[in-house]
């Protein structure tokens, strides 16, 4: 299916905001995929978002509190700044390509040899992770963050990790590869975050208690309701060999936030035709 086609069925235009078609998506009936097992792989929607800006800010961690942070580097939401909320997210632009989705991405600027590096752009693919049930949508003014800053030794892979994207045979790593030199290979890091909530809290005091990770494709049962999976990868003009760290400190304190302030109605939509109706929807 053609972009133009799933956007059709995704979002009708309307008022500079697009608005999510649910009926038209339900009477197409169930997906390929769903005639078949009930198996989460493959089943996703990506959305595209350009660098944004960098700031010394952290509305997550720091809110109200500007330049009390180490240096982020924002993509989505342009108004990302340590005074964001909700209300000033939404009537704000991003740089995603899918206008509806207005959320805050953000992970720690890259410095390599000395000097700040800007992403060519992120990609970020909402998974389902999980087997039969339904996946839920993360609730307007939902806050977490994926991995951790302060680490000093490599963290789990499945967590996040550093390669030189698909086109390159370069295995994932807990440090920067030395990626080769062409189009689709460059530097790239890695952020999954987990996908299991409590199903109460929009945040917790440490940014991660209200979530769990999947354990066999399923919610621990102090963290019932699955959610999407949201993997945040951000790609750097950046090839072979140089002398990385990141702002948070080494290569290894790999971490990412999420603020949510999409579109309510079209990431339902979404969430509802691709993740719980089964289908590898891709890029929106």
């Amino acid at each position: 299916m053609g972009r133009r086609a799933r956007l059709a069925v995704f979002a009708a235009a309307g008022a500079a905001i697009a608005a999510v078609t649910v009926t038209a998506a339900l009477a197409a009936g169930p997906s390929p995929a769903k005639k078949a097992a009930n198996k989460p792989a493959g089943v996703n929607f990506v959305s595209t978002c350009a660098f944004s800006h960098e700031a010394m800010d952290d509305p997550i961690v720091y809110p109200g509190q500007p330049g009390k942070s180490h240096d982020h580097t924002f993509v989505g939401n342009v108004s990302t700044d340590a005074s964001s909320t909700l209300a000033s997210m939404q009537a704000a632009g991003t740089t995603c390509r899918l206008r509806a989705d207005k959320a805050g991405y953000w992970m720690p600027t890259l410095i390599a040899d000395g000097q700040p590096v800007e992403p060519l752009g992120s990609t970020i693919y909402y998974r389902r992770s999980t087997r039969g049930g339904h996946v839920t949508t993360f609730p307007a003014g939902f806050k977490m963050i994926a991995g951790d800053s302060k680490a000093t030794t490599p963290q789990d892979t499945r967590i996040t990790f550093w390669n030189c994207g698909v086109d390159a045979d370069v295995a994932r790593s807990s440090t920067p590869p030395a990626c080769p030199s062409g189009r689709g290979q460059e530097l790239r890091l890695h952020v999954a975050f987990p996908s299991c909530w409590d199903g109460k809290s929009l945040d917790s005091a440490d940014h991660k208690s209200h979530m769990a990770y999947p354990t066999r494709a399923a919610c621990p049962a102090d963290h019932p309701v699955a959610v999407p999976a949201i993997s945040l990868i951000y790609r750097y003009p950046i090839s072979g060999d140089h002398e990385f760290a990141l702002s948070s400190g080494g290569v290894y304190s790999a971490h990412a936030d999420f603020f949510n302030a999409w579109n309510a109605h079209v990431l339902r939509g979404l969430v509802s035709f691709c993740l719980n109706g089964l289908r590898h929807c891709g890029r929106v």
